[in-house]
């Protein structure tokens, strides 16, 4: 059990793990083992008091990650909390920090603990663009964009299939000042090479076909790496190349309308065997991402229901 406490600032406690154990020196988000038939929750609120001195009753479901370390395999069950009694204290003698999430170093984080707080750093909602956009609407783009920012948007998928790959980059570079004063992330679909042309604040959203020939991450942790997925292998494959995935199609969509939906009973199902925030993608709009809330996933992706 990982426990995310989150003040009134915003800031999140992390706590190192200290000298002569697994990974000395990192840090993590504090916790510990359940006991034979605990209850997550109860287990949860009994680690944070023995570790930290604190006395919490109300947690919120944030993320399940399953990670390999060596022979050794963990699944890491964090939950967001925001209020509790007393005030965190080292009882075991860890080094403690608060800090925002947006400041983390994620190579400073234990590795199975990433995906932690990526799911804290995303927003509830991606917004793609349309993909029947001629390039001649440019102009047009850069404002609904720039619009979309200020009014709350904070991850933008800039897909236009009909444009030069040179063009979607001129707007992404366009888009970046914005982009950075609103603390926005802009992903290129597919562009990798952009990406890295353009630097921080401007990531990549991987196919399933560039996806599973990768063996590593393609861009550093300070640029966001996407990925499309439909199943459960491309999920698997997944986590360890990117920050987040999209799974489609959830729902009916004009976007692939000979696809499969999947529901949400087998989107929650995959999404349980996952180890990264994955976005549900196909017939959504920004009013199911309760729903993909509830089924486990970390919001919603979508076109036609976002613009």
């Amino acid at each position: 059990m990982a426990g995310v406490l989150v003040d009134e600032q915003g800031r999140v406690l992390l706590a190192q793990r200290p000298p002569g154990k697994h990974l000395a020196g990192l840090w993590e988000f504090p916790g510990g083992k359940l006991e034979a038939a605990e209850a997550p929750l109860d287990g949860l609120m009994r680690e944070l008091h023995e570790e930290l001195g604190i006395e919490a009753s109300v947690a919120d479901p944030l993320i399940q990650v399953r990670w390999r370390y060596g022979d050794r395999d963990l699944r890491l069950d964090a939950w967001m909390v925001r209020h509790w009694q007393g005030q965190p204290a080292s009882l075991e003698g860890q080094a403690l920090q608060w800090c925002m999430p947006v400041q983390v170093d994620l190579t400073q984080l234990a590795p199975a603990d990433r995906p932690i707080l990526r799911a804290l750093q995303l927003p509830p909602c991606c917004s793609i663009t349309p993909a029947d956009v001629p390039p001649e609407s440019f102009a047009a783009w850069r404002e609904r964009l720039m619009q979309a920012m200020v009014a709350g948007e904070r991850l933008l998928l800039l897909r236009f299939p009909l444009w030069p790959a040179e063009r979607v980059r001129e707007l992404a570079a366009a888009l970046q000042p914005m982009a950075r004063k609103y603390g926005a992330q802009l992903l290129l679909s597919g562009d990798v090479d952009g990406a890295r042309e353009l630097g921080e604040g401007v990531g990549v959203q991987l196919k399933a076909q560039q996806l599973m020939p990768l063996c590593e991450r393609p861009l550093p942790f300070t640029q966001w790496v996407g990925a499309s997925c439909h199943d459960a292998t491309e999920l698997a494959h997944a986590h360890q190349l990117a920050d987040f995935a999209t799974l489609s199609p959830v729902a009916p969509t004009a976007t692939h309308p000979g696809a499969t939906p999947l529901g949400w009973p087998r989107f929650q199902s995959l999404v349980a065997q996952a180890s990264l925030p994955v976005y549900a993608l196909g017939g959504m709009s920004p009013a199911d991402k309760e729903a993909a809330r509830q089924a486990g996933g970390q919001g919603v992706a979508g076109i036609r229901g976002f613009w």
